[in-house]
């Protein structure tokens, strides 16, 4: 039976951690954007979030979105500097079409930094793309 099971492959959706300003309080923040690079709507997506190390294990965090429309992208969560020296796990789980998809994304540890930041052409801000 387990063998009959299709765990279909993730393509085209990607996690970031962007550095952008933030107008409001007028400081730099990084924040966590989900990206749908697929020519069709994923729904009922949940990401699920929590840090983590040989000693430490954050909350985990939930968010929910009804529907990623094609080709865009939200913002998920704030994300404090704190947390990038422990490994960053984000569980990615949508429904395209009737076809239930999950993926996990990790940043690890200390890979979160200024110095590693590239263009996110969707997003056209600089950031961090999750493996």
């Amino acid at each position: 039976m387990k063998k009959d099971i299709q765990i279909p492959e993730v393509k085209n959706v990607h996690v970031a951690i962007v550095y952008e300003y933030n107008e409001i309080y007028k400081t730099n923040d990084w924040n966590v954007y989900v990206i749908n690079n697929k020519n069709t709507d994923l729904e009922m997506m949940v990401i699920v979030s929590q840090g983590f190390s040989e000693t430490k294990t954050t909350s985990l965090l939930r968010k929910k979105l009804n529907k990623l429309p094609a080709n865009s992208f939200a913002k998920i969560e704030f994300m404090q500097p704190d947390l990038f020296k422990l490994n960053n796990r984000f569980q990615v789980t949508f429904f395209e079409g009737n076809t239930l998809y999950e993926k996990t994304f990790i940043f690890k540890e200390n890979t979160i930094k200024e110095t590693a930041l590239r263009i996110i052409p969707e997003l056209k801000k600089q950031g961090v793309l999750a493996n």
